[in-house]
């Protein structure tokens, strides 16, 4: 059996979700699908699934209007877009955050090779005796 990964709300989001009961008894959850065959689909689902044995209670809860349907796509595709922006935005980040500590690492090379150079010539020989 494939495994499967929800989410799921207690408060039914349609009449269908309040006249469904499952063979416990109970009144569905509204579930969202994390599967690659399905993935964001909603379905009602038993109250206990993955709890306890005995109820595969399971219906589909397709949109019940293209409209909502192009709008939950429409929704994905910006989503997409975004993660696709901030993977960029993050990967420019550190980038910027590598070159600059080398930056600093460098600069701190430099002042004291710098420090160095001008101790060696400035010294005066103490003749103390």
């Amino acid at each position: 059996m494939a495994a499967r990964s929800s989410t799921s709300s207690r408060i039914p989001s349609s009449s269908q979700g309040r006249l469904l009961l499952c063979s416990h008894g109970e009144k569905p959850v509204l579930r969202i699908l994390g599967t690659k065959e399905n993935p964001g689909r909603r379905f009602w689902g038993c109250v206990y699934f993955e709890v306890k044995e005995g109820c595969n209670f399971f219906r589909w809860a397709d949109p019940d209007t293209e409209v909502e349907y192009s709008e939950i796509a429409r929704l994905r595709k910006k989503l997409s877009m975004m993660k696709s922006r901030t993977q960029v935005a993050e990967w420019k980040l550190k980038f910027v955050a590598v070159l600059g500590f080398f930056g600093w690492v460098g600069f701190v090379y430099l002042l004291l090779q710098s420090w160095s150079k001008a101790t060696q010539q400035c010294l005066i020989p103490l003749n103390l005796v």
